[in-house]
């Protein structure tokens, strides 16, 4: 599984990605759809953005509040995803189905009550079929109900910073007071995106349920882009008859991923067209310039008088910025720049340094680096040994 880095003798410092991060869009100015072609007239709402910076290549109605019917379920399995990282499920877990969760109508794998699947099962039943009873075994296993599940979610939301999203079940089944925005749900998928395993889920065209057993159930993928467009692996449709056509999908060439959400749209044929038509525009627009590789050592700084000597700084995912392309990255550079008047003891999340990244004098991108760890101040024993190390040396 996708495990955060951790410190072992050296603080690592972990890099906040989301669309409300503090640092700049990219090398792109803030208006980079405003020349975009319409790519999605038949939508209601719409959003391009590349994944890694976040910058928002076309734009349509963003912020309306909408229902997102199944898309809902991205916020589910960023959930799920959060709780085997955290080691309080594992994906060879068995999960139990309750009447409740087996009473569940709309699309789902007919899950019995009673009956026992995988984590894993389950998530594809959730990601490839868009199973409503498994959606809600899975909110019962992580929280102990479904209303529990969907206060975690609606914070986790908030936590994001999402401000047009309200979820009143983790299916996404017609309710009151349940609507998302197409900037919104491009947050939430991009987060997702983090589990990079994550695809190996969405991005499945067909699979098997039950295979071993005398009733077998195929899975296929209400995402038909998987299969009939290059590096599509996800995320989520979505359809109720009042929402409409839903998806927000993903797709991958080269270095440059995109993710594209359009809601409200009349029929699954457009909304498969708009949102290729979304693809083909970024990826023959643009192209990504990397700074750091996740893992790459970004650099390091020496602390006075604290509890470890340094921090050592590594990339958390990648670092990069979003270019045209034909435009040339000669000039982009970069400088590790750490906060002013950093005061003992540190906390973890605290800011303490930032990335930055130029094209010529040009400020285009900062990248916040927060503490994972608390860094305390120094004990007169470690002062007592670095000093006495000093003094060694100078002999």
């Amino acid at each position: 599984m996708l495990k955060r880095k951790t410190a072992v003798m050296l603080a690592t410092v972990l890099l906040i990605g989301s669309l409300y991060s503090a640092f700049m869009p990219a090398i792109l100015a803030e208006d980079a759809s405003i020349d975009a072609p319409e790519l999605a007239p038949n939508a209601e709402s719409a959003i391009l953005i590349d994944a890694d910076t976040g910058t928002i290549l076309y734009e349509k109605n963003i912020h309306e509040e909408l229902q997102p019917a199944s898309i809902t379920k991205v916020m589910t399995m960023l959930l799920i995803m959060e709780a085997i990282d955290a080691g309080m499920i594992t994906m060879d877990e068995k999960v139990t189905t309750s009447e409740y969760a087996a009473s569940m109508g709309g699309s789902q794998i007919f899950l019995e009550a009673g009956e026992e699947m995988t984590v894993e099962e389950l998530m594809k039943g959730i990601a490839i079929v868009s199973g409503n009873d498994a959606s809600v075994a899975m909110a019962e296993k992580i929280a102990g109900s479904e209303e529990m599940f969907v206060q975690k979610m609606n914070e986790r939301a908030k936590s994001l910073g999402l401000k047009n999203t309200h979820f009143a079940n983790s299916s996404g089944l017609p309710a009151e007071d349940h609507y998302s925005s197409a900037y919104d749900i491009a947050v939430m998928s991009q987060e997702l995106l983090k589990y990079e395993e994550i695809t190996k889920y969405t991005g499945l065209y067909e699979d098997y349920l039950r295979k071993d057993t005398d009733n077998p159930f195929w899975l296929v993928n209400t995402n038909k882009l998987v299969r009939f467009y290059s590096g599509a692996d996800g995320l989520k449709t979505g359809y109720t008859s009042s929402a409409k056509y839903c998806l927000t999908a993903s797709a991958k060439r080269d270095d440059m991923r995109v993710i594209a959400v359009v809601l409200g749209v009349p029929n699954s044929k457009t909304r498969n067209l708009e949102v290729s038509k979304m693809f083909d525009y970024a990826f023959a627009q643009y192209k990504i310039h990397p700074i750091f590789n996740k893992d790459e050592q970004i650099g390091t700084h020496r602390l006075d008088k604290a509890s470890v000597k340094e921090i050592e700084f590594l990339a958390d995912q990648n670092y990069s910025v979003l270019m045209k392309k034909g435009d040339s990255a000669e000039h982009i550079h970069h400088e590790l720049v750490m906060e002013k008047d950093l005061t003992l003891p540190i906390k973890k999340g605290d800011p303490v340094a930032k990335l930055k990244v130029y094209n010529e004098d040009q400020l285009v991108r900062e990248f916040p680096l927060l503490a994972p760890d608390d860094i305390n101040k120094a004990s007169w024993w470690q002062l007592l040994k670095r000093t006495s190390s000093k003094l060694f040396m100078l002999d």
